[in-house]
């Protein structure tokens, strides 16, 4: 069985050799899906009889681990460096440096290595990620799978 939760976030970034737009700093409204396979709980009496896994717990891992951290930050690559230094000139400004340009593409890359070991058979019912999907507009998105 598979399950999917849905989180969204802010964030800016910039493409540094793109030949159009994306090479600008801006910002999108990201939206992360997460899914899970694993087996229905069937204990019975359990909080989570009759589930993958409870949505909020879902939700929980995910936020603590990725959305909180890259929610309202700008997502750079560490070796675009008159960006890197500039983001560094701003007071308390929210940055997180990664190791690829931050491409929708690389960032369900990331996120996946992120959450993946965090939803490892959580609940002993082989729980595992399955994908992580980003969109980086409502038309465009990335998925990573296992």
């Amino acid at each position: 069985m598979q399950i999917t939760r849905r989180l969204e976030f802010d964030a800016g970034h910039r493409i540094p050799n793109h030949r159009s737009q994306c090479r600008h700093l801006h910002g999108h409204r990201y939206v992360l899906e997460v899914t899970l396979s694993g087996d229905v709980m069937q204990q019975a009496g359990s909080p989570e009889e009759g589930m993958v896994m409870d949505f909020s717990d879902v939700k929980a891992i995910a936020k603590a681990h990725l959305v909180d951290l890259w929610d309202h930050a700008f997502l750079a690559y560490r070796h675009d460096k008159a960006v890197v230094e500039f983001l560094a000139s701003l007071p308390d400004h929210k940055t997180v440096l990664l190791d690829a340009i931050p491409t929708a593409e690389n960032l369900a890359k990331q996120a996946f290595s992120i959450l993946a070991p965090l939803y490892r058979d959580n609940y002993g019912n082989r729980l595992r990620l399955e994908r992580i999907r980003i969109y980086e507009t409502p038309n465009c998105w990335a998925d990573m799978t296992a």
